[in-house]
């Protein structure tokens, strides 16, 4: 046998045992699972559903265990593309959307369905049609909340099959026509100059009775400001009359005492017909009358005039 080419023959079979202890190698550390935290492990044994394995470290079997399924146990967000619908007045609208969706069982995720988010987007799509077409095109803008609870319970529902759960589902827009959302565009701008016109007309009705309530209670206030003046006069004069005529009385009881004193009289008559005196003095001929006596010198006559006796 020739040594030259029995070298190359045992470089083969050096080649072959190499690359098997590296196959083998690779299938011992293959076997070492490292699983993170909110992931699970869908492990099988020859086919056939073997264990599901929780975050840590986990040693399997070579060439016999294998991990089939890696489910990620994190809250996740799937979108709903875009579709039409009909409502029930018969306008066609574009929804989209979107899901929060959760795995609660691995097993059922893995094995239940065969890809649980293009169930859960189709299963939204539909529900979502139904529960439009039941609603008119108003009323599908102000009731969001009721279309994401009624997806929501359907997929629920379905989703205990699957091992999933969902959260909430969330729509992100509902667009109409353009034929369709500028006629709701000339609405909303008729509403709302109808309701300028109706504050306005309130603020000006509000601005009117306030002013004639002011008024009112001017006209109040002055009349009863009147009023009191009326009465503080009245009560002025009264207490005027009161004390002219204590005054008056003083002085007549006065003048009573002083007659009633020697000599008390004959003053009194002097007193008086001074007065009159003066008086006639100041009388204009044309606007009034005077009384003479006969005898001008007769100065008991003049007291008669007067209408006092003389004793």
């Amino acid at each position: 046998m020739n040594p030259l080419s029995a070298e190359p023959l045992e470089i083969f079979v050096l080649i072959i045992w190499a690359s098997i202890f590296l196959f083998l190698a690779f299938k011992f550390i293959q076997a070492i699972c490292l699983v993170p935290t909110q992931s699970a492990y869908v492990v099988e044994r020859l086919g056939k559903y073997k264990c599901t394995l929780e975050a840590g470290f986990h040693v399997l079997l070579p060439f016999i265990d294998r991990v089939a399924f890696i489910q990620d146990l994190k809250e996740e967000t799937i979108d709903v593309p875009p579709q039409e619908c009909f409502s029930m007045d018969e306008v066609n609208v574009e929804v989209d959307g979107v899901i929060y969706i959760q795995i609660t069982d691995p097993l059922k995720a893995s094995y239940g369905i065969t890809d649980y988010r293009f169930a859960a987007m189709q299963l939204a799509q539909t529900t979502t049609r139904s529960v439009i077409g039941t609603l008119e095109l108003d009323r599908t803008f102000e009731e969001r909340d009721i279309i994401s609870a009624k997806v929501v319970e359907v997929l629920d529902k379905a989703g205990e099959a699957w091992g999933v759960r969902v959260h909430r589902y969330e729509i992100k827009n509902i667009t109409p026509p353009l034929t369709v959302k500028n006629a709701m565009e000339l609405q909303v701008t008729a509403e709302r100059e109808r309701r300028a016109i109706l504050a306005k007309s309130l603020g000006d009705k509000a601005s009117r009775i306030n002013r004639s309530e002011g008024q009112m209670t001017e006209m109040i206030n002055i009349s009863e400001g009147e009023k009191q003046r009326q009465i503080n006069s009245a009560e002025g004069k009264a207490e005027e009359i009161i004390a002219i005529a204590k005054a008056t009385g003083e002085s007549i009881r006065r003048i009573a005492q002083s007659i009633e004193q020697p000599g008390g009289e004959e003053a009194l008559n002097m007193q008086l017909s001074e007065q009159y005196l003066d008086k006639l003095k100041g009388l204009s001929r044309k606007d009034r009358k005077i009384i003479l006596p006969n005898n001008l010198l007769d100065f008991n006559q003049w007291i008669n005039t007067l209408g006092l006796d003389k004793k």
